[in-house]
């Protein structure tokens, strides 16, 4: 699966517009005029935090906002929070007057008729939705008497996954007011030690930044704070709005003075693989290009911009070949070549040459792509220590030919046979993702959506740095027999520079004094194997500081994984299996209490346990329909104070975001 992240939110406040008479707009933003600071309509928000705890890259994240109704009539005061499709909610309370009404998760399925008579009743609806590139929206709103107070608290979890050489937390900070008490503050804690750590914001001098951002780390600890005061964030020295509108970015990586490390806590165990300094396998890469009459125009000149940056990054040991498809199927070369300065070169000239028409037959194009890449290893036309690759790139759905998607899918995975992966790059909307998605998925590589704007070509040569420098192939990750249960995914066709292998699973018995788990792999030039040995005692001693994390964050990282590739796999299952890997899902989404694609977090009234309402819900890329519409998908309640709120949400998630998909302003105030 693609890389590492870090997760990244918005934090908005909203005022009840509509109640002072104002219509309710997603675009109004509070501008320069005189307010008593920090308040707007009437309410005060006063205070905002964002409290990260990361331990062994997996982040525990608790979003708390406080407000006030100044005004003296009741005001509408809701809370959105946008946050990375791959992390999970995993509770939210709501506070007013110091009454606390606590979330719980529930499977989906059971507030099923509460919701359909909620929407036969006309009954106004929150949302959880796709929001930018790659984010979702969790939104409650609740009606505040005057002088009363109300807190908001989310929490959130994701495991960072390793990117380019780091981890990322992304944010882009935007409150459009002043907030008196408002904090980013970031804990890391790493047993293998801290190799880098930086913070930065684009939108603040490094004067100021300076005095209200700290940044540390020592061994294994390492520290980010930013804490502007309202002098700081004043846009000029008498003006009440505000000037945090931009990026703020936190990036570090751990040592690796060995390729990999094991953490044991609690019965639960946890194997990060990323060996360093190997050299890069050659590989074979069939780019089939979709060049139908819809990529006229930007998309295909953009399209040729990020291949003539591709071929730049080349490397002679490789070999490559075109093949694009619109009606039919036209190619470069009748067979793969070496990526040499003469072939390149002339290569170039082919890019610069392509031209749009016709329809799209991505079958075919698929399967001349994949024939050609079997030949050239039949026929030894590659080295034998190669690797290869088909990376597709479409903007729509099949037309001409083969055009039934389950059959593609069924002639793409027989002709690769499991051999090798497959890529697929949907440009825009226009077209059939889920599909896309799990062809993918089911020949061991991914998709990733590429965004119809100004930088689709810097998206496009971003995705392929991901994948140009395979390390190992045919990895296969092996532990003490009958000692594990629950074992993660532990074979990976490749290991890509950079990035970096997590498997997680559960010891049988407690009274293990030592652990073995040995990497084997294909390098460049040899077969090569990896061990990492642990000793308990030793493991114990390494994480006494671990009263500075939250202690089952192994056992946490496991079942959040274990959920991810369950809902994998669920994506390409049917009937009987289809079945067993829900359940299995939804048991370890309810005993853990994450919000997933099977479950949503309801609030109950602490009076009356029958009175809740849906407040999160987990949307996704695809959606239920063929253009990724929202569809309607629970009830549920809320206190008597709020509106009551049902959800609508967009269907299953597990696209892994590139940085820029991940990019979202933090605090609005609307």
């Amino acid at each position: 699966m693609a890389s590492a992240w870090w997760p990244c939110l918005i934090l908005a406040l909203l005022s009840g517009l509509a109640a002072s008479g104002f219509p309710r707009s997603p675009f109004l933003l509070l501008g320069k005029r005189s307010l008593p600071e920090g308040v707007a309509n009437g309410v005060e928000v006063y205070s905002t935090k964002i409290n990260s705890k990361v331990t062994s890259r997996f982040a525990h994240n608790v979003v708390t906002t406080r407000a006030v109704n100044r005004a003296d009539t009741a005001k509408e005061v809701s809370f959105d929070v946008e946050l990375p499709k791959t992390a999970f909610i995993t509770n939210f309370t709501l506070t007013i007057d110091g009454v606390t009404y606590p979330g719980n998760v529930k499977e989906k399925e059971v507030a099923k008729k509460q919701y359909e008579k909620a929407v036969s009743q006309g009954k106004t609806a929150g949302l959880v939705k796709a929001s930018g590139r790659k984010l979702e929206k969790f939104t409650v709103s609740v009606n505040v008497a005057a002088g009363s107070k109300v807190t908001f608290e989310l929490t959130y979890e994701e495991l960072l996954k390793r990117h380019k050489g780091k981890y990322e937390m992304y944010l882009k900070v935007q409150p459009k007011q002043l907030i008196k008490h408002f904090e980013i503050d970031v804990d890391i804690f790493e047993p293998q030690g801290i190799s880098m750590l930086d913070a930065e914001a684009s939108f603040i001098t490094n004067d100021l930044l300076g005095s209200a951002l700290t940044k540390s780390f020592s061994g294994k600890k390492g520290h980010v704070s930013f804490k502007p005061s309202l002098d700081q964030q004043r846009s000029c020295p008498t003006c009440t709005d505000s000037l945090l509108n931009g990026d703020f970015t936190i990036t570090y990586d751990v040592n690796r003075e060995s390729p990999g490390n094991v953490q044991i806590v609690n019965g639960y165990f946890v194997h990060f693989f990323a060996p360093q300094g190997l050299p890069v396998v050659p590989k074979n890469v069939a780019f089939v290009i979709d060049i139908s009459g819809s990529m006229a125009g930007r998309k295909l000149e953009q399209t040729k911009e990020a291949l003539l940056r591709i071929l730049d990054d080349m490397k002679e040991e490789d070999y490559l070949n075109f093949i694009l498809f619109s009606g039919d199927v036209s190619t470069w070369k009748e067979h793969l070549v070496q990526a040499t300065p003469e072939n390149l070169q002339e290569a170039r000239t082919f890019v610069k040459s392509m031209e749009d028409k016709g329809m799209t037959n991505i079958n075919d194009g698929l399967l001349r792509g994949i024939s050609m890449l079997n030949k050239a290893r039949e026929e030894h036309r590659v080295p034998e220590r190669s690797t290869s690759i088909v990376i597709m790139l479409t903007d729509g759905d099949a037309n001409v030919g083969e055009s039934r998607p389950e059959k593609i899918q069924e002639n793409v995975r027989n002709a690769i046979g499991g051999k090798f992966p497959l890529y697929n790059l949907g440009f825009g909307n226009n077209l059939n993702y889920n599909f896309l998605e799990n062809m993918a998925l089911e020949n061991h590589g991914f998709a990733r959506r590429i965004y119809e704007d100004s930088d689709a070509d810097l998206q496009l040569q971003g995705f392929y740095e991901e994948v140009a420098n395979p390390l190992l192939t045919g990895v296969e990750m092996e532990y003490p027999e009958n000692a594990i249960l629950g074992l993660t995914q532990n074979t990976y066709q490749h290991f890509y520079d950079g990035s970096e292998i997590v498997v997680a699973g559960r010891l049988v018995g407690e009274d293990v004094n030592s652990f073995k788990a040995d990497v084997k792999g294909h390098g460049a030039a040899n077969d090569l194997t990896f061990t990492e040995e642990v000793d308990m005692k030793e493991m114990e001693k390494a994480l006494q500081e671990r009263d500075y994390i939250f202690g089952n964050y192994i056992e946490r990282l496991w079942a959040y994984l274990t959920i991810e590739q369950l809902l994998e796999k669920r994506k390409n299952a049917h009937g009987e299996e289809k079945e067993n890997l829900t359940a299995q899902a939804l048991d370890l989404s309810l005993k853990y209490h994450f919000v997933t694609p099977l479950t949503s977090m309801v609030v109950t009234k602490p009076e009356d346990n029958e009175d809740e309402r849906a407040i999160a819900d987990k949307p996704g890329e695809g959606g239920d329909s063929h253009t990724g519409e929202p569809r309607d998908v629970l009830p549920d309640q809320l206190p008597a104070s709020s509106k009551p709120l049902l959800l609508r949400g967009w269907g299953s998630p597990l696209h892994h975001p590139s940085s820029r998909e991940r990019r979202c302003p933090l605090l609005q105030h609307q």
